[in-house]
Order: C-alpha cells, then structure tokens, then sequence
C-alpha cells in the first residue's frame, strides 16, 4: 500500500486546463472507479488527488489518463507526503503564504471523509499536514503581508486603474472568495455593490462592510457606474456574458476593468474584445506572486526547514505503527496470564498466613515487571519498523498470536491500557 498524488496546478497548466478538468461531469465516477480510499482537492487554481493502495503509480497514470491530464504532476510517498505539507503551508500556492489554502485542504478533506472516502490510513495524513500548515504560519512569517487571491486582484485593479479612493467597484458572488475580496477592497474604494443569487446573502455581506447590496438581475445596470468589476462566484456557467457589457458600455465613456477570479470562469471571455475593457482572470495575477515571492524566499527557507523536520518524525511514526500490532499482541498475552497467577500466588501465601490484601501489591509488582520486561522488545520491533524489517515483525506476530490493532496508539498508551484492564 502506497499514499500518492496526482497534481494539475497554476505551476503547469492554465486556468482553462484545470477548469475543463473540474467541469468533468463523471469526475466523482471516475475518481471512484481508479480508488477506494482518496481525497480530491479543488481550489481556483489547483486539483488534486490523493489515494492510498497498491500499485499507486500505475493507478494515477490512468486517472491522469482518463481525465486527459497532460501536464499534470505524480507524486509517491515521502514525496507526496512532503508535497501535501508544502500546499498546506502555502508553499505551493499562486500568492506564496496564502492562508486560504490551508480551510480549501481541510474543507475538502471533511468532504471525503464524510462520503467514507477518506479512511484511516489518509486522515491520519492530513490531519498532520494541516497541522504542519498551521505551525508553518505561526513559526514564520510567510503570511505576512502575503497576499490571498482576493486581495491580489485588488492589487491588480490598483495598477490598472489607479487609486481605488473615490472609485465605485461591484463584487460579483458573497461567498467565501467574494466576501475575502470586498473586505480588501472595502477599505480604499468609495462605494461597494455585493451581488448574489441569493439576495440575502448579499445584504449580510453589504451589512458587515458599510456597503450596498444590489440584485443580481441588475448587474448590466451597475456596470455602467462601477470602475471595477470584480467576479467570484460559484456558479458552474458564465454570468457576465459579452451581451451585458456591451449593452452597458454603450452608456458610459470610460474605463471597464473585469477581474474575474471564479473557476470555472464567470465571464464570457470575448469580452476582453470590447472597447475600454479590461478583463483580467487567475492567471494574470501570477505576475503579482512572482513578484512577491523574492521578498518571501527567506520565510519560505524557514517553512522547509520546519517541513522537513516534521516529515522526518512523522516517517518515523508511520514506521513505527506498523510494529503496533506486534507490540499489541505482546502485552494482550501477558495480561491473559497475569490474573490468573496472581490468585495462585496469593493462595500460597495464605499459608503462610498472608491475607488476601496482598492482591494488589502483588498485582502492581507484576504490571511493573512485564513493563520491564517487554520495554527491550518493544524498542527493537521500533527499530525493526524504521528500518523495514518486516520479517521480525511478523514473526514476533506469529510468535504471540497476534493482536486487535487501532493503528494509533503508542507503547506507552498500550501499557496504560494494561494497566487499567488488570488493575
């Protein structure tokens, strides 16, 4: 059994490419069809799919096969976990130190779990990645001032607009990439339209930043006022289509800028052909994270430091459980006997004229000693999973007969709950 990913990112491909991937309408099929066990990752500019089972290679060349991913990337094992830790730290995102990425992982990976695609073996590894993401930030500086796709657009509008004070901006969508974006950008623009299907929502969102909620039939209406037109929505077709702005520039004389960061895209994309307007997607705000990522590389050293560490201790814990069900078994045998015995000895003492009150004393003094005497066990089947020597383990398996295996717990959690059974 092997954990590994197949990776389609900003890194290789366009918006387009991980967009029509995204759209698959058998996706969830197919995903179903190559693994058992396996958490799929979706976010503006990346999709994911990480599985675990046998021959993971193979199977992940024909996923990629199948979803016709040509320029996806594969990654196996230590790699993949090290991979998942960097996405989750932020390292791999567009906007390098982005915190959004780190909810996205766990959002998706709940999502999985729920559906009872993601078992053990898996939530065992994310819940240490999204832990590692969560240390990275608070042990380094990589998120501050980092900028998240919303407030990267905002930037974007700054440079091709100019300052956004006295400018009038609609947000198109107040769902969690909308409400990122008209919090940035409510801070320098004059006025802030929210526009939602659901017009409540919109009313909420306008409610919490001073700003004004519009319907969403209305949108050609506010594109004659607005400056800048920011779109991120969730909606699976294109709600900005070149009819709407063309019918609302033929009633104002200056400048339109669309910025739409919604996947799959919001705007129709011929709009970009008419006159004084400047659509903008996902993928013009990598120049933004290029130029961004020299001020961030030391912090970005420092996560990779801490990224190793970590993986280094958890390969040691993965390693390690696959001796547990030895270890398991060792103390399940002990303690059959253990009862048993020390009701014999106290019946000897007896005649010698010991009561019965000497059962416990008895009792601790044969709980310490098998502590002791299995300590020097326990630590070579450790030694022997880190260093995959699986033919020890599984003859210490077979030598004790085996045991019942949570897959969690440690030696020391195993000599507690020793303990307690025979206490």
């Amino acid at each position: 059994m092997e954990f590994g990913c197949l990776s389609l990112s900003h890194k290789r491909a366009c918006v387009e490419e991980i967009e029509r991937v995204v759209k698959n309408p058998d996706l969830f099929g197919i995903l179903s069809s190559c693994f058992k066990e396996f958490v799929y990752i979706t976010t503006c500019n990346r999709f994911e799919v990480y599985a675990y089972c046998d021959n993971i290679a193979e199977k992940l060349l024909e996923l990629a096969k199948k979803l016709g991913i040509e320029k996806g990337e594969i990654y196996i094992g230590d790699d993949c976990l090290r991979h998942l830790m960097r996405v989750c730290s932020g390292i791999e995102s567009m906007i390098v130190g982005e915190n959004e990425i780190l909810g996205q992982v766990k959002g998706c990976f709940e999502k999985c779990e729920k559906a009872g695609f993601a078992g053990e073996n898996l939530r065992r590894i994310f819940l240490k990645a999204i832990q590692v993401g969560g240390k990275v930030r608070r042990e380094t500086g990589i998120s501050k001032k980092a900028l998240s796709i919303g407030s990267a657009a905002v930037e974007l509008a700054e440079e091709v607009i100019g300052p956004l004070k006295g400018k009038k901006v609609l947000v198109v969508g107040a769902g969690e990439m909308g409400q990122l974006v008209a919090r940035a950008i409510s801070r320098d623009a004059e006025t802030v339209f929210i526009a939602n299907r659901t017009f409540s929502k919109a009313e909420a969102l306008a409610k919490r930043l001073n700003g004004v909620a519009v319907k969403f039939d209305k949108l050609q209406e506010y594109l004659k006022v607005c400056d800048i037109v920011i779109s991120a929505t969730s909606a699976p077709h294109v709600v900005i289509t070149r009819k709407i702005v063309e019918n609302a520039m033929k009633e104002r004389d200056k400048k339109l800028v669309i910025i739409d960061i919604a996947l799959p895209r919001d705007v129709e994309d011929s709009v970009r052909e008419i006159p004084n307007v400047e659509l903008f997607t996902i993928d013009d705000l990598r120049e933004i994270s290029e130029r961004n990522l020299e001020a961030r590389l030391l912090e970005v050293r420092k996560a990779e430091e801490i990224i190793e560490k970590e993986l280094s201790q958890f390969k040691v814990y993965l390693k390690e459980l696959e001796a547990k069900k030895a270890i398991d078994a060792m103390y399940s045998l002990a303690g059959k006997f253990l009862d048993e015995e020390i009701e014999e000895l106290a019946k000897e003492l007896e005649k010698f004229g010991v009561d019965g009150k000497i059962k416990p004393i008895l009792r601790a003094f044969a709980i310490s000693f098998i502590k002791k005497f299995l300590s020097e066990p326990t630590e070579k089947l450790k030694l022997a999973a880190r260093n995959g020597d699986l033919e020890l383990i599984n003859a210490a398996i077979k030598i004790f007969g085996g045991g019942n295996v949570s897959g969690c717990e440690n030696e020391k959690v195993e000599e507690r709950k020793f303990e307690k059974s025979h206490s």
